[in-house]
C-alpha cells in the first residue's frame, strides 16, 4: 500500500493532491495536512469532485514536532510529502526519523528570522537517513527541481562536458491585481530582495538584488528582461556538475512589479525584523502577506504562460554544443485541470512525480538526495505523461 501524507495545503499542496490522486495505481491513499484544517476541506471537496476520489485530511502544526510524529504514526504513510513552508522542513525532516519514513519536499530549508537559504542544514541529515534506511529527497519541484533532473539529462545525453548553465525561469501571466504574488508571499519576496549571486570558477560571486539584467528572447514569450537572482539549486548542481565553470539563475519580473516592490521596500514593509505596534510586535513582511492575495486564489484570474529552462553550454565529441530545455506551461489550462495557477502547478506535479519515483523504486537509496543525483530518464518520461512535457532547442553543435 503506498499510502503518501502530504503536509500543506497551499496551492502546491492543493496541485500535488490532485495529481497524486490521478494515479491511483501508485497512490493507494493519501491523507493531507495543514495548520488551516478548512483549507484541506476545500481541497479535499475539490479533489473528490476532479477526481472521483477521497482522501483523508488531519489538522497538524509542522512547527510541532509531537503532533507531526503522532499524525504519522496514525496514518502510517510510506512517504511524507512537504509542501509546507520552508522553515518547516528541519521539524518534518525529524519528524520522519522519528517515525522511520521517507521524506520528500520542493524547497531548501530557510530559517524564519534570517533571509537566507541554503542546503547545508538538510545536507548534515546524511548520516542520520543512511543509519536509519531511509531516503530523503529535496527540492523535487521545477527550479529547484526538474531544472535539476534538466541539467542531469543534458550531462548523461548531450554533453561530454558541461561548462555553462543558466537557468531561466519566465512568468507571463496577468493574474489582474496591482500587486501579487504567485507563491507564498514571505518567501517569494525574501528571495527576490535578497542579493544575487552566482557561481563561477570555482566560487560565488554576489550582486546587489536585481542589479543584473539581460534581456532574453523565450519561445513562445518572446523577449521578456531577466533579472540574476540566487536560487538554491545553484548550490547543488555546482557541486554535482563536473566540469562546470559557470551556473546563473535568472527570473523575469514586470517593471509594475518591480515598482511596487521598491515602494514596499523603502517604506519598510519588506523587512523581517520585529516592530513595535500599538503594544505588540509585529513582523512587517508577515503584515504584508496578510494584505496581499492569496497565491491560491489567483488561479481564477490568470492568464497566459510560463517558460522555464536550462540553457546549456559545453562540448560534444570535441565540438562546441549549447542547447535549451525547456517547458512551456498555461495557466488557464492548469486552471482547467486542477483549479490552480501555472506557479503552483509547475512546482506541485515534479513534486508527485518525484514520490512516484520513490514510491515505485525507480530512484532508491539511503541518505540525502538532490534531483540531478538520480537517474533523469524516468523522471523526464513522466514529465511528458502528467502535464509538462518539454522541448529541447540546439542553439550551436
Amino acid at each position: 500500500m503506498n499510502k503518501v501524507l502530504i503536509i500543506g495545503a497551499g496551492g502546491v499542496g492543493s496541485v500535488v493532491a490532485h495529481k497524486c490522486a490521478q494515479v491511483a495505481e501508485v497512490f493507494s491513499e493519501i491523507c493531507l495536512a495543514s495548520r488551516t484544517l478548512v483549507r484541506c476541506e476545500n481541497i479535499q471537496k475539490s479533489v473528490k469532485a476532479r477526481t472521483g476520489r477521497d482522501i483523508e485530511i488531519a489538522q497538524v502544526d509542522a512547527d510541532r514536532l509531537p503532533e507531526t510524529v503522532a499524525l504519522i504514526r496514525r496514518f502510517k504513510p510510506r512517504l511524507v510529502i512537504n509542501v509546507a513552508l520552508p522553515y518547516q522542513d528541519l521539524h518534518i525532516m525529524d519528524a520522519c526519523l522519528a517515525t522511520g519514513v521517507d521524506y520528500l519536499d520542493t524547497a531548501n530549508y530557510e530559517p524564519p528570522d534570517e533571509a537566507k537559504f541554503c542546503y547545508k542544514w538538510q545536507w548534515d541529515y546524511q548520516q542520520r537517513f543512511k543509519e536509519k534506511g531511509l531516503m530523503a529527497l529535496l527540492g523535487s519541484g521545477f527550479d529547484p527541481g526538474v531544472t535539476n533532473v534538466y541539467c542531469a539529462h543534458a550531462a548523461k545525453h548531450h554533453f561530454d562536458e558541461i561548462h555553462y548553465v543558466d537557468i531561466l525561469d519566465a512568468n507571463a501571466g496577468d493574474h489582474g491585481h496591482p500587486f501579487a504574488t504567485n507563491f507564498n508571499p514571505e518567501i517569494n519576496i525574501r528571495e527576490v530582495t535578497a542579493k544575487g549571486k552566482y557561481w563561477e570558477n570555482g566560487g560565488w560571486v554576489e550582486t546587489a538584488p536585481l542589479s543584473v539584467k539581460q534581456s532574453y528572447d523565450f519561445p513562445v514569450l518572446g523577449p521578456k528582461n531577466a533579472y540574476l537572482m540566487y536560487h538554491e539549486e545553484l548550490e547543488s548542481l555546482a557541486k554535482n556538475l563536473k566540469g562546470l565553470k559557470r551556473i546563473r539563475f535568472w527570473m523575469t519580473f514586470s517593471d509594475n512589479y518591480l515598482k511596487h516592490l521598491e515602494v514596499l521596500q523603502n517604506v519598510g514593509m519588506t523587512g523581517i525584523e520585529p516592530v513595535m505596534f500599538e503594544g505588540r510586535e509585529i513582523i512587517p513582511l508577515q503584515f504584508l502577506k496578510a494584505l496581499l492575495p492569496d497565491p491560491a486564489s489567483l488561479g481564477s484570474r490568470t492568464k497566459g504562460k510560463t517558460c522555464i529552462g536550462c540553457e546549456v553550454e559545453g562540448v560534444k565529441n570535441g565540438k562546441h554544443r549549447k542547447m535549451f530545455i525547456y517547458n512551456v506551461c498555461d495557466h488557464e489550462e492548469c486552471y482547467r485541470e486542477v483549479g490552480s495557477q501555472a506557479i503552483s502547478y509547475t512546482t506541485g506535479v515534479p513534486a508527485m512525480i518525484g514520490a512516484m519515483m520513490m514510491l515505485t523504486g525507480k530512484w532508491r537509496g539511503t541518505g540525502v538526495f538532490n534531483m540531478e543525483e538520480l537517474d533523469p530518464d524516468p523522471f523526464m518520461e513522466k514529465l511528458n505523461i502528467h502535464g509538462l512535457p518539454w522541448l529541447e532547442k540546439v542553439m550551436a553543435g
